[in-house]
């Protein structure tokens, strides 16, 4: 293939431009070529070396090639000729089917490449770019009002799970609309791209819609006061809780929850109304002060050291010669 220009197009280039891979980001060569970042992808794609060899676009040797121009010099009976004959069409037929595998492999390889790149600071940093535009589509669910999702997968092991759509505003996943997207692997983008991202990208506006997310929206100066586990407040699941949440309604009346048409597993989308309840850890700290000494007092076997030198000083002023050691054995003062 080539470009407009005509200057050839890369392989990699050529497949992020094909229908269904609007998801995927354009993995830099010096990425790819680097083998720290290709640790353990040897074992896990058929044809590994060609394969990288196709997504980099280096053309393979050709040792076979001059080896039959060598032997079609020594042979030339009728007999050699023939013999010629049926080994070029063996190897074109050979060559064929190769080249299929080497295809597939190269995209299974790119694929698990992608999902470390979009992990790093320059491919979370281009993905962030499709973000602002809206490239990965908004979630379905009508009461996060269009927020813009990010493709996730739910398993790191290809072959398992095709990509997700991951909303940051009702924290779930959906399937994306166009079917064209329902045949790419999730394995490709990982479980850890669509939390990571968000940490990395905080000033983002999750409550911006419409005609606001291609603005490019941050934000504002007043919702960054509250921070909760690296997020800002005004961020934490804008599309849940009280108002955000569908009730069943007959005749203006709740349906009960035990009913047949019923809300099912709502407690799923409850939020706090108080945000600063997620915060588990402060909140183990509030209700267990003295934690912290308990285990500054606990040595390497789990014994309470302090305990047992306040024990040791009663049996020094009892007149008690001995006393039990940390580690259980006894000792004199």
């Amino acid at each position: 293939m080539s470009s407009s220009s005509g200057t050839p197009e890369s392989w990699i280039s050529s497949f992020c431009s094909l229908l269904g891979h609007e998801y995927f980001a354009e993995v830099s060569e010096e990425f790819i070529e680097d083998d720290f970042n290709l640790t353990g992808l040897q074992t896990q794609v058929a044809m590994y070396k060609e394969a990288l060899e196709m997504i980099l676009d280096v053309e393979p040797e050709e040792d076979d090639d001059e080896d039959e121009e060598e032997d079609e010099e020594e042979d030339e009976s009728i007999e050699g000729v023939e013999r010629i004959r049926h080994n070029e069409r063996r190897n074109h037929t050979r060559m064929a089917s190769d080249l299929s595998v080497i295809e597939n492999s190269a995209e299974m390889l790119y694929g698990l490449i992608h999902q470390r790149f979009i992990c790093s600071r320059a491919g979370i940093q281009q993905m962030s770019e499709k973000y602002e535009l809206g490239h990965f589509g908004v979630c379905p669910r009508s009461y996060c009002e269009q927020a813009r999702t990010l493709p996730v997968g739910l398993s790191d092991v290809p072959g398992e799970e095709t990509v997700k759509l991951f909303c940051p505003s009702c924290l779930d996943v959906y399937v994306p609309p166009n079917s064209r997207f329902q045949t790419v692997d999730g394995a490709f983008f990982g479980r850890t791209f669509g939390a990571l991202f968000l940490l990395t990208f905080p000033e983002y506006d999750l409550t911006k819609r419409g005609a606001e997310v291609l603005a490019g929206s941050r934000v504002s100066d007043e919702d960054k006061e509250v921070t909760l586990n690296g997020m800002y407040k005004c961020n934490i699941a804008p599309g849940l809780g009280n108002g955000k949440i569908y009730e069943p309604r007959i005749y203006g009346f709740r349906v009960s929850e035990i009913a047949r048409s019923g809300p099912r597993m709502q407690w799923l989308r409850d939020k706090p109304e108080e945000i600063s309840d997620l915060d588990e850890a402060r909140r183990f700290a509030e209700d267990h002060r003295d934690s912290d000494d308990d285990d500054e007092s606990m040595n390497l076997n789990g014994r309470p050291t302090r305990r047992l030198r306040q024990q040791r000083r009663r049996h020094g002023h009892g007149g008690s010669p001995m006393a039990l050691e940390p580690n259980g054995a006894d000792s004199g003062f």
